[in-house]
């Protein structure tokens, strides 16, 4: 049976953060809009495990397809137009021709024909699928990386120095492709809070994460909860059920970033654990991508190592913490933190060079 495209939806996500907001946005959606909506996954830089699984067991999704996106080091063909020239109109003229062989790579690779859905999200548009959406020519909607990305990364223009009035009018002419909002095929862009970026496109759009949260009933935090915890029980256990020598300590939980070196890695978090660890039940939520091995560094504290998105534990029912802390990752929208304690680009400047952390700040010199 031919179905009417404009009840379609496709979500395409490339991190557990991005399926965690799909899922949201899809649970909120479907109360208020008719149609279904299908998920893509890909594989390029995310290892999802068994999340597809559990994902066809949710229901939320009508089809789950995982993508095998081609970086362009994959193809000598398209690398060989993506080297400095030394001359800004040779590199434009060889950048259009690697903007369609770029995207023309991933056509054997597409799970399904992403021409047909009425509504196509994207995060993280700076991947190859963008590429493929402008080799194309399909509408989409672009939504943030991540939460507040923007505030410490302009993404768009930091991978487009020089000649930038020059790069965008080229974008919107669909001859080269540039991500979050500046392709001449991205309808719109989405981001959590408007303030919370350096610059954006005109064709921004505010959806509040928060706003979305509250529109979630007790069915749908069960839902998140089931399709993001491997083993719900024995995780939900770990976190509520506290050892004798910690029964009378609040919770502070502490987020790891694949930030620096693994070895500042390590001094960094360190310190963290050591201005904590006397008045505080210690919990560590490493992030998906970070390899340092917290158990061994540090006995004694909680390292919770199931891989899924932090926002998934504000789904967790009597699962609260007295004190939230985080570097650089944006934690504004966390609802089971007393306090959050944001350390920020000042900290990270003690155990790294500023210049690796700050590209937009010099950027703006």
């Amino acid at each position: 049976m031919k179905r009417d495209k404009t009840n379609r939806r496709v979500y395409i996500c490339h991190t557990y953060y991005h399926v965690y907001i799909a899922v949201v946005k899809e649970l909120v959606g479907r109360r208020e809009r008719s149609g279904s909506a299908d998920i893509i996954l890909s594989t390029m830089s995310n290892d999802f495990e068994s999340l597809e699984d559990r994902l066809k067991k949710s229901g939320v999704f009508e089809n789950i397809y995982t993508y095998d996106e081609q970086e362009d080091v994959t193809s000598e063909k398209v690398m060989k137009y993506h080297r400095d020239r030394g001359n800004i109109i040779l590199n434009l003229m060889q950048r259009i021709t690697y903007t369609k062989l770029l995207g023309k790579l991933q056509e054997d690779y597409i799970p399904t024909d992403i021409s047909k859905y009425g509504d196509v999200y994207v995060f993280c548009d700076s991947d190859p699928i963008g590429y493929y959406l402008n080799y194309k020519k399909i509408h989409y909607h672009a939504v943030e990386d991540g939460l507040n990305s923007g505030l410490l990364d302009d993404q768009a223009r930091n991978a487009n120095k020089g000649a930038w009035p020059l790069k965008k009018a080229m974008a919107k002419l669909g001859l080269i492709f540039i991500e979050s909002g500046y392709s001449r095929y991205c309808l719109d862009y989405e981001v959590n809070d408007i303030k919370a970026n350096h610059s954006l496109p005109p064709n921004v759009v505010e959806i509040p994460r928060e706003e979305l949260d509250k529109k979630l009933s007790v069915e749908d935090h069960r839902i998140l909860v089931e399709i993001f915890l491997t083993d719900p029980d024995r995780l939900v256990g770990q976190l509520l059920n506290k050892s004798a020598s910690d029964a009378n300590k609040p919770n502070v939980m502490i987020l790891t970033e694949p930030l620096c070196e693994l070895d500042v890695r390590k001094r960094m978090f360190a310190d963290i654990v050591d201005e904590y660890k006397d008045d505080y039940r210690v919990i560590i939520k490493p992030h998906p991508r970070d390899l340092l091995d917290y158990e061994k560094e540090f006995p004694g504290v909680v390292v919770v190592k199931d891989r899924f998105p932090m926002e998934v534990l504000g789904d967790i029912t009597g699962f609260k913490v007295d004190k939230l802390v985080s570097v650089i990752t944006q934690i504004d929208n966390v609802y089971f933190a007393k306090e959050i304690v944001y350390l920020g680009l000042d900290f990270l400047d003690k155990y790294e060079d500023p210049s690796i952390h700050r590209k937009t700040e010099m950027l703006d010199k």
